[in-house]
């Protein structure tokens, strides 16, 4: 549902440069029609490597650099088939390349100094004795490694951009574009660890996150109207079964920046719309409001005593639990028959049995996050499966606002630069975006290339955004660690302020009830008619920069509200020495 808005003023289309033709980039609308045939085009013949490269220029002429990567991990991966008789779709990959030919060479792979290399590239064979197929995969998968790699370092994923690099070069040891890519890499690595020209880079000290744009793609045609009058009836009749005292409006909410700003000082500032929760009903100190049950939970926690379903503590095993496990795969244990009955409806058979219980488990603790975010679009992605539902149009994300910012802004310059571009929010790595997604869908016996139009990058783009600014997390109480996380839609309607009327708890079911008194000034609870339903979304004690900088890491942006603008404006006017009304410790002046 709606997370507190982090909408930008939209600016106009700017061209930029292309990552991979060093040329000025073609309009986008011949671009995006082009992407829509090659789509349309993968859909008839799915298993065929050159559409794949083919559009994954088009993404990168696109300013998409992860998109670009992600068609051309596809196309690695099924030139990896075409050599290999033993892999599953090989006979579908060697058969679709079966309509191209070495001499001409197709367009995407006679690119810079490939068909210089070939004599490396089929190993010494030569190119009658290695196969038609065979070469062009081979080249193919040279042209992988130098758009992956390439990509990745303009998304920031500078650890990753350097493995695919040498990976080609030890297929072509000569390769013009991919020394140079490398030296791209190595330049970006020393500024970004601020090492000298003659330190060595070593490759487990670079970095591995990156930024990537953040929006409703121009194909996206799953993002439903939020306002208009049949999404409010919808959604109003689902509340009133959790929620009865509230009901969905469209609210008026401040915009996020990109950062610190003079505009906290101001009386009017920039306001766009998005849903929120509203009391129909006057709300009582302490009265519940919201009680709300998901399915769209994660646990990241290997053989932990959780719920599989709701994510709740399990019932001591004793010979009267009430604990269910389930009797196809034993070690996926429910609380109760209601949880193993609603799994077993909406999700779990598209994963029993499956061995996927162990992917991304027990994570090192720098990646807790991004574990967390992938167990959830893993299990979007067994709710889809089961549903035979495209993902973007499960109930519990279809109506979450992502924290989009418009395409016109996020339409950079995508020149090669120490870092990616500021008005890229959606936090991205290859292995959480791209590799381990994939090899989720494989563990569910899915061929990732056949469900392109459900299980395409930018449909995991589109959940991530979704997931992260809106999904709640519990910490294991023996380690202080997140270990289970879930996305509640009903909840994410109301709306993050740091000066909330409401407070919640997650165990098994969200519960949201009025604040007995507000953080500012300890000012009496409870919410009137007609008064918009304030959450949070991060822990409302810290100081007003921490909040900010937890908005822009998560919400893509700073925090607006009254509270964070008046505790801002009064912490500069302290420091410049200027008399100004003293703000109490709990931000009330």
């Amino acid at each position: 549902m709606e997370a507190p808005n982090r909408n930008r003023s939209p600016q106009t289309d700017s061209s930029s440069p292309s990552a991979l033709t060093d040329e000025r980039e073609p309009p986008r609308g011949p671009l995006l029609q082009r992407r829509q045939q090659l789509t349309e085009a993968l859909a008839r013949s799915p298993y065929d490597l050159i559409l794949y490269l083919e559009r994954a220029v088009v993404h990168s002429d696109l300013a998409y650099p992860d998109l670009a990567a992600g068609d051309a991990y596809r196309a690695l991966l099924l030139a990896d088939e075409v050599r290999d008789e033993s892999f599953e779709y090989h006979d579908q990959a060697k058969e679709s390349l079966r309509g191209y030919r070495t001499a001409p060479c197709p367009e995407v792979l006679n690119h810079g100094s490939l068909v210089e290399d070939l004599d490396q590239i089929v190993d010494g064979q030569g190119v009658e004795a290695a196969g038609e197929c065979n070469i062009l995969a081979n080249i193919a998968s040279v042209r992988c490694f130098q758009i992956l790699s390439l990509s990745l370092l303009l998304c920031g994923c500078l650890k990753s951009a350097l493995e695919f690099c040498e990976r080609g070069l030890k297929m072509v040891p000569h390769n013009r574009e991919l020394h140079e890519i490398k030296d791209y890499i190595e330049q970006v690595a020393r500024r970004r660890l601020r090492k000298g020209p003659d330190e060595p880079i070593e490759i487990h000290m670079l970095p591995d996150r990156g930024v990537v744009r953040r929006e409703v793609y121009p194909w996206n045609t799953h993002e439903p109207d939020r306002f208009c009058a049949d999404s409010l009836s919808f959604l109003n009749s689902k509340l009133a079964k959790i929620a009865p005292k509230c009901e969905v409006k469209v609210s008026s909410l401040p915009v996020l920046l990109d950062g610190a700003s003079n505009t906290d000082q101001y009386d009017i500032i920039p306001t766009c719309n998005q849903l929120g929760l509203f009391a129909k009903q006057d709300i009582g100190p302490g009265e519940p409001v919201l009680e709300e049950y998901s399915l769209l939970t994660a646990n990241n926690r290997h053989k932990e005593s959780t719920c599989d379903a709701c994510g709740t503590e399990l019932p001591p095993l004793q010979s009267d639990s009430k604990a269910v496990s389930c009797p196809e795969c034993h070690d996926t244990i429910f609380c109760d028959e209601f949880c193993f009955a609603k799994a077993q409806e909406l999700y779990h058979p598209a994963v029993c049995e499956k061995d996927v219980d162990s992917i991304a488990k027990d994570p090192d603790p720098s990646v807790i996050d991004e574990s967390l975010y992938l167990l959830l679009l893993a299990r979007l992605l067994a709710m889809s499966t089961h549903q035979d539902i495209h993902p973007l149009e499960v109930p519990e994300i279809k109506y979450i606002w992502g924290d989009f910012v418009s395409v016109a802004l996020n339409d950079v310059d995508g020149s090669i630069t120490d870092e990616p571009p500021p008005e890229w929010t959606l936090p991205f790595s290859f292995k959480y975006n791209v590799e381990t997604p994939l090899h989720i869908l494989e563990k569910m016996d899915i061929d990732i290339y056949a469900t392109l139009d459900r299980h395409d990058l930018w449909v995991f783009n589109t959940a991530y955004a979704k997931f992260r600014g809106t999904a709640s997390a519990r910490k294991n109480p023996r380690d202080g660690r997140p270990d289970v996380a879930a996305v509640h839609p009903f909840w994410c309607l109301a709306n993050h302020d740091c000066n909330p009327n409401v407070t919640w708890e997650w165990g098994g079911r969200m519960l949201l009830w009025a604040r007995e008194t507000r953080v500012v000034g300890n000012q009496p609870g409870g919410i009137r008619a007609g008064e918009e339903i304030l959450n949070h979304y991060c822990d409302v004690n810290l100081p007003v920069q921490q909040r900010r900088e937890w908005a822009q890491g998560s919400l893509g942006g700073w925090c607006m509200c009254q509270r964070c603008r008046e505790e801002a404006a009064a912490a500069v006017a302290t420091a410049a020495g200027e008399p100004r009304e003293e703000v109490n410790g709990n931000g009330a002046s």
